[in-house]
């Protein structure tokens, strides 16, 4: 492909997104499959311009006075790219495959853009919705620009070794034989790090279920479970899985983890994944969406006051994981957000029956939302007295450093202060 072809591709992919509201990865992906004629340098290419532009929008809609996809593509080249707008005009030159020249409009807004200055609002500049700026201002107070600019870089990838197939020396010595550059992650004792590309799910060592795919922060939040051979474990939004085969190689596949799920079709993924990593002791059970407050729940009578640990990986807002999905800070809305926080209080309650006497509630939620965290553990204990807080650190595995956060209540990763996605986790213990 040409850079002009190329530059094409990512306005075509812009203006899918934005028409459709579907995530930005399964749009790419979508055009990855159907674009045969794009080597592997041409979808990287296509896909770094995409993804910039969605992590930079609000400053350069600001810049450019306009959301058009065209253009937005046009003023990544041309500021982020500090390629400047001559370069990037150049690319639409109308040749095959490239876009077609600009307009005197777009030219003469392209030549005077700049990117907003320090003077700028704070969500301008780092953007994010501006209807969520006082919440993340509660969340981090004078910390608010760096945690922020942080957001808007980058993620790596993350593996977590499998201890049901080897240790993370075997796992580095495999995956270096693959020729998978990786080094140890900072804080998650099975952790391993990329860096630099690689096609994970083509090499022997994932096939074979020795790695998984998992943020270093999930990880750490699979950890705090404290699930222990033997147990009786509760996985209530199981999903695809991967926090259950965490917590499976944690019991050495003793006990059981009942995976639980409302849609079928996440949960359908569950056991094939299992089977790969020699997971025996999860059990797959698809659960109805909605039970009437107070009533019986049926889904879920067998596990009344039976479970050892219920963890609860809730829905949520995913603002901690913007650096991996940049458009899901604009697909947000103040309606979606008032609808996970109605799921989030409903899997509280519904989860905290399982909970035997003595047992432990894990509430886990990938954002750094207030009203999504410390919020809903307040409501909850206002309304369930027969649990009470514990501390994370009680619960962090002995001769494992802990990651560098405040003692006590509950844990909170975010990429400026951990390095990993951001992550709330909240550990609740029933009363005996």
């Amino acid at each position: 492909m040409t850079p002009g072809a190329r530059l094409q591709a990512a306005i075509d992919i812009l203006s899918t997104i934005g028409a459709t509201r579907h995530p930005a990865d399964r749009v790419f992906d979508g055009w990855a499959r159907g674009s045969r004629f794009a080597g592997s340098k041409d979808r990287a290419a296509v896909g770094e311009l995409v993804f910039t532009v969605l992590r930079h929008k609000s400053e350069l809609a600001t810049a450019l006075g306009s959301e058009e996809p065209r253009l937005l593509a046009l003023g990544a080249v041309s500021m982020i790219d500090a390629a400047g707008p001559a370069a990037a005009m150049a690319l639409a030159d109308g040749a095959r495959h490239a876009p077609a020249p600009l307009e005197p409009g777009e030219a003469d807004a392209l030549r005077h853009a700049a990117l907003p200055g320090e003077d700028a609002p704070a969500h301008v500049r780092l953007n994010y919705p501006e209807w969520l700026h006082a919440e993340f201002v509660r969340a981090f107070g004078p910390r608010l620009e760096k945690e922020m600019a942080a957001l808007m870089q980058r993620a790596p990838t993350d593996l977590r070794v499998n201890a049901l197939k080897g240790n993370r020396e075997t796992a580095l010595e495999k995956l270096t034989e693959e020729k998978a550059a990786v080094e140890p992650t900072p804080l998650a004792p099975f952790g391993l790090r990329l860096t630099a590309r690689a096609n994970i799910q083509g090499l022997a060592a994932f096939r074979d279920g020795l790695v998984e795919l998992q943020d270093e922060g999930s990880q750490l939040a699979c950890l705090l479970s404290a699930v222990q051979p033997g147990e009786q474990v509760a996985d209530l939004c199981a999903g695809g899985g991967g926090k259950s085969l965490a917590l499976a190689a944690m019991m050495g596949n003793r006990g059981q983890i009942h995976a639980c799920d409302t849609d079928r079709r996440r949960l359908g993924k569950l056991m094939p994944r299992a089977q790969r990593a020699g997971a025996r002791n999860i059990q797959t059970r698809f659960i109805k969406p909605d039970v009437l407050p107070g009533g019986p729940d049926t889904d879920l009578a067998d596990l009344e006051a039976r479970m050892d640990c219920v963890l609860i990986d809730a829905p949520c807002s995913g603002t901690g994981a913007w650096r991996r999905n940049p458009d899901a800070r604009w697909r947000l809305t103040p309606e979606l957000l008032a609808s996970y926080r109605a799921t989030q209080m409903e899997v509280l309650a519904r989860g905290s029956r399982a909970v035997r006497p003595g047992g432990r509630l894990v509430y886990i939620t990938c954002s750094l939302l207030p009203s999504e965290n410390e919020d809903q553990i307040d409501a909850f204990l206002k309304t369930h007295p027969d649990f009470v807080p514990a501390a994370w650190d009680v619960f962090w595995p002995e001769g494992v450093a802990p990651p560098p956060a405040a003692k006590g209540g509950a844990l909170r990763l975010t990429p400026a202060s951990t390095g990993t996605d951001g992550f709330f986790v909240a550990i609740l213990k029933r009363k005996d």
